[in-house]
């Protein structure tokens, strides 16, 4: 993009169409059209920050997703407000905590009748898509046009929903979601009209399974292992109550692909025959590639008789390697929307989004998955490319609640007074903003379930974060995130944390009131 921006392009920040006559550097008139910013908002599912080349080197390289950011802003404190992928969808759509859009946990069905950004965008003008993973169990409203994976989705050969008629189309989910936003953006939608188009990818989700070509991709690579990964948990019992260590419940099946063909590996997750009835889902060609690839693992893995650390860092390793490969292929299909829409002369007037639903652990604490507001798992990536806009990093803390208001206000619509979040458009456009929040209130609702990480609601500020874990445990956990950044140390009761305690509660307390959560009036403390 050519840094010396005109007048124009900065105008066209706003959203709103207009014809204006603006002096040339000659002194000449010229009419210029200045037309809405579209929106491309690129999601994954559990896209961990830790994986993206733009935050942190150790892992990967994603020079796609990393161009975003190069091009663009990239925000070091963005969070989500439930770590749990229906109900983060259900935040970012509504922009309200889950307790206020209805939608706590994945039990629960979505109401799709209730005010939503897409709907207001709608409103106003503009086409709305949504492709890829909904995970919200109600059909989509609020869109135009629809096309989406059913339930989880599966990565290889996906059954879809089309505007209500179902579909299964052969191949690899991340290709075929990117082929289906490049083809409504070409031959679809209305050019005539701004858009506003959701890409929603399954990967990296659980069981990362990556594409035929990258299979044998990092073959060669051996990867950190986190400083603790060995965590004893000391002083946070519900640490040590979850059920999501790579160690105990990582399934050696239905996880890493140990489908041996003369059924010998057994397990005892109750995931076993998920994972075989996965592998069955292939066609023959792909089973033959898949089989190229794993057979020879599954051999030497029997042949070694691994247990104990031995078992637990092979575990690890293997978990590493698929779900890189993974991030790989969303990599390079980021690069093709990016390639369309500059061939296509569309990059100077659309903003592009790239984030996940949550973040997501890749052997801190010796787990994989998410859901605690611990802090690989509350925070989340998120690269905007605003033409016109700010390059660089935004410090300021942001939640997955401010998305909506974000793209109302660069669209030119009135954000609901209802609305929990905060418009980030002004922080885009590199202004300053003396009065941004100063903290941010998290609750995790699901349980019992799958995990088994206790509910949970709780507060972080710049430095510190205060946690109350609620229902059949009653824990508090603070930690000081300068001083412990893993949060390893419980300081929550020791001497000298009295006030500070003291006025984090009371933030919680604001913010619950702010915010309505019915919660405040069942735990008082």
């Amino acid at each position: 993009m050519n840094p010396k921006l005109t007048s124009t392009l900065l105008l066209s920040l706003t959203g709103a169409t207009a014809v204006a006559s603006l002096a040339s550097c000659k002194g000449k008139k010229e009419t210029v059209e200045k037309k809405p910013m579209n929106i491309v908002y690129i999601m994954c599912d559990d896209h961990s920050f830790q994986t993206i080349s733009a935050y942190d080197q150790r892992y990967i390289q994603t020079p796609n997703i990393d161009r975003i950011a190069n091009e663009g802003a990239r925000f070091t404190n963005s969070f989500v407000a439930n770590s749990l992928s229906g109900p983060s969808r259900a935040c970012m759509l509504t922009g309200k905590h889950s307790h206020a859009n209805g939608f706590t946990d994945n039990t629960t069905t979505f109401d799709g009748s209730q005010q939503t950004f897409p709907k207001l965008l709608q409103a106003n003008g503009y086409q709305t898509a949504m492709i890829g993973k909904w995970h919200l169990v109600s059909e989509p409203t609020g869109f135009d046009y629809w096309d989406i994976l059913i339930g989880q989705g599966d990565y290889y050969n996906p059954k879809f929903i089309k505007n209500g008629e179902r579909v299964q189309r052969e191949g690899y989910a991340t290709n075929i979601v990117t082929d289906l936003a490049v083809n409504w953006m070409d031959s679809i939608r209305n050019k005539e009209k701004p858009f506003c188009l959701f890409v929603h990818h399954k990967a990296p989700h659980r069981t990362w399974m990556p594409d035929l070509c990258d299979l044998d991709l990092y073959d060669d690579v051996t990867y950190p292992m986190p400083e603790n990964f060995y965590d004893k948990y000391e002083g946070r019992i519900p640490a040590s109550k979850q059920e999501m260590s790579i160690i105990k419940d990582m399934d050696l099946v239905y996880d890493l692909k140990m489908a041996d063909k003369e059924n010998e590996i057994h397990t005892n997750t109750g995931l076993e025959q998920a994972g075989r009835h996965m592998y069955n889902q292939l066609n023959p060609e792909q089973k033959a590639a898949w089989d190229k690839h794993y057979d020879p693992i599954i051999a030497k893995f029997k042949k070694d008789k691994l247990s104990g650390k031995a078992l637990a860092e092979w575990k690890y390793q293997q978990y590493m390697h698929d779900y890189m490969r993974v991030i790989h292929s969303i990599d390079r299909n980021v690069g093709r929307l990016l390639k369309y829409l500059e061939e296509n002369d569309l990059l100077e007037n659309t903003m592009i989004v790239y984030t996940s639903d949550q973040g997501f652990y890749m052997g801190e604490h010796g787990w994989f998955d998410k859901r605690f507001m611990y802090e690989e798992s509350f925070r989340t990536p998120l690269l905007v490319r605003l033409p016109g806009g700010k390059k660089g990093d935004i410090p300021q803390m942001v939640q997955n609640i401010d998305y909506g208001p974000t793209i109302l206000d660069l669209a030119g619509v009135e954000m609901p007074s209802d609305m929990h979040g905060t418009s980030f458009l002004p922080l885009l456009k590199g202004e300053e903003v003396p009065e941004w929040r100063k903290s941010l209130y998290y609750h995790f609702y699901e349980y019992p379930a799958e995990h088994a990480v206790r509910r949970h609601y709780g507060v972080r500020t710049e430095r510190y974060k205060l946690i109350h874990f609620y229902n059949d445990i009653d824990c508090w956990e603070l930690y000081d995130l300068q001083e412990d950044p893993q949060e390893m140390d419980n300081i929550y009761g020791k001497p000298g944390t009295e006030e500070l305690t003291k006025e984090l509660k009371a933030e919680l307390l604001k913010l619950q009131v702010q915010y309505d959560d019915p919660i405040r009036n069942i735990y008082k403390d």
